[in-house]
């Protein structure tokens, strides 16, 4: 069964440091894209930072230049550094991720899945002032 990892989170004081991961597990074929979303109580999920085999980055306006992502392919995983952290961040971070994958039936017949959306339990960054 394909599940999405995070670890990472945890509390830290403003200006400071954190590097979030997320692996992908399971018959993965390929990963088409991975990213970083986040939600505080009563909002909406909002993109943290996205990336996309073969293209560049992309970033919300309010991380530019503060975060990072990046992948490690062959370890299906993602990390999200995020420096200078402001109390605004604070959050649960998702991962996302579109997934090229397969999965047995108990007679070990495969079903091949393409550009599935999943989503990881989340982690929870607080930012204190």
């Amino acid at each position: 069964q394909v599940q999405l990892v995070e670890s990472g989170g945890g509390l830290v004081q403003a200006g400071g440091s954190l590097r979030l991961s997320c692996v992908a597990t399971g018959s993965i074929t390929s990963i088409n894209a991975m990213g970083w979303y986040r939600q505080t109580p009563g909002q909406s999920r909002e993109l943290v930072a996205h990336i996309r085999s073969g293209r560049s980055p992309d970033y919300a306006d309010s991380v530019k230049g503060r975060f990072t992502i990046s992948r490690d392919n062959p370890k299906n995983t993602v990390y999200l550094q995020m420096a200078n952290l402001k109390p605004e961040d604070t959050a649960v971070y998702y991962c996302n991720a579109e997934l090229n994958y397969s999965e047995y039936d108990s007679s070990l017949i495969p079903t091949f899945h393409y550009g599935m959306n999943h989503w990881g339990k989340g982690t929870l960054v607080t930012v204190s002032a």
